[in-house]
């Protein structure tokens, strides 16, 4: 087994730097420090839960092309980022006070989730308080 302690930082490749970095700066996190993004070296932003991000580009192919997670064609690849709010509905409030689109939403077993999309239309689940996710689906398979 792979002796992993947490996750260090998640890297999303974007096209447009400016709406990222607003768009995420919108949602929390502070951008600490631009390794040389024109370069290919990220944007490096630090929430204060202790999220960090690598916004990463300039992108060169296929830009507005991500349909990973909820279109009708399924592609590999990671299809979005899921995060643990501490509280759902002033979470909804916040995300359409901000006025970002709000894509999906899902109530499991008393847990509410929203889906929201960033600029280059990457997916982060803002999941409510409650069990994992993990633990949602695993108790819902062995009911049977």
């Amino acid at each position: 087994m792979l002796d992993i302690a947490n996750f260090d930082h998640i890297g999303i490749r974007i096209s447009d730097r400016e709406a990222s970095v607003s768009f995420y700066e919108r949602l929390g996190f502070e951008m600490i420090a631009d390794g040389g993004y024109e370069k290919g070296h990220p944007v490096v932003m630090l929430h204060p839960s202790g999220i960090n991000i690598n916004l990463l580009g300039p992108v060169n192919a296929k830009a507005g092309e991500n349909v990973l997670m909820d279109d009708a064609k399924k592609y590999p690849g990671i299809t979005h980022l899921a995060v643990k709010v501490k509280n759902a509905e002033a979470t909804e409030a916040f995300v359409e006070d901000q006025g970002i689109a709000i894509t999906g939403h899902r109530e499991f077993r008393g847990t509410k989730t929203i889906f929201i999309r960033d600029p280059d239309r990457n997916v982060l689940e803002l999941v409510g308080p409650g069990p994992s996710v993990a633990e949602l689906v695993a108790d819902a398979v062995h009911a049977g």
